[in-house]
């Protein structure tokens, strides 16, 4: 969802620590389920760390071109908020592509010429940590504006939302190293794309469904978070028990 308003906006005077808390562990538990998935090879816990810190970086970058976004969006499509038109450009451009185009670009500028990035489970490990990096900042900020109740709510949908993100979007990086490490730079490129356009296309139908305010979508919006974390979930798992070296 856009972030204009959110990350600047809430106080951290006097933090109350449950709630901070409650908007960080589940990051914690699903950061720690991904690290133990990676079988063949730990990664450094110096560079997990780095990608979550700049997962948190990402944020405030996807800020401003949100924030533009949102108000070219306004300029061109004045009123028109109802508009499928103007829900594509908002949900699926201006929030879904800044968000994984960013995540990206940190995982690509941080992890593509690691020598640590030897096994295409890797990048799935990279990915969910940006991912989640991203997430905990963000979802520091609505626990804190918004009470327990956010974070129990997210906890069950925004959490693993960009964590299901993060393994569609290591799943396609890591087959980018496997392509560029056998010499197809050409299926290389395309799946450096598809780091990108998957992710995007996943969460700009999340936001999308989310904002639908009818019974129905209410009701697609649950079909639909189901099939994105089953989807993910089972990717993973077939992931990690095919790992290996590349």
């Amino acid at each position: 969802m856009e972030l204009g308003t959110l990350v600047f906006t809430y106080r951290f005077s006097n933090p109350n620590l449950l709630l901070i808390a409650a908007a960080v562990v589940p990051a914690l538990v699903l950061l720690t389920y991904i690290y133990r998935k990676d079988h063949i090879e730990k990664e450094p816990n110096s560079l997990l760390v780095r990608l979550l810190l700049w997962g948190i970086v990402s944020t405030f970058l996807a800020v401003v071109t949100e924030s533009l976004g949102a108000s070219a969006l306004a300029f061109f499509l004045p009123g028109n908020e109802d508009n499928p038109a103007y829900g594509f450009w908002m949900f699926f451009v201006i929030v879904g592509l800044s968000e994984e185009g960013f995540k990206y670009l940190v995982l690509r500028w941080r992890t593509w010429n690691s020598p640590h990035f030897n096994c295409r489970f890797d990048g799935v490990v990279y990915a969910v940590f940006v991912s989640l990096g991203f997430a905990l900042w963000e979802n520091i900020g609505y626990v804190m504006m918004y009470g327990l109740g956010a974070a129990v709510a997210r906890a069950l949908t925004a959490m693993p939302g960009h964590a299901s993100f993060g393994v569609f979007m290591g799943a396609c990086y890591g087959l980018a190293r496997q392509e560029e490490n056998r010499g197809a730079h050409e299926q290389s490129v395309f799946w450096h794309v598809m780091s990108v356009l998957l992710p995007t296309a996943i969460h700009g139908c999340y936001d999308y469904i989310a904002i639908m305010k009818s019974e129905e979508g209410g009701e697609s919006f649950l079909i639909f978070v189901a099939l994105v974390f089953l989807s993910a979930f089972v990717l993973m798992r077939r992931l990690s028990r095919r790992d290996r070296f590349i």
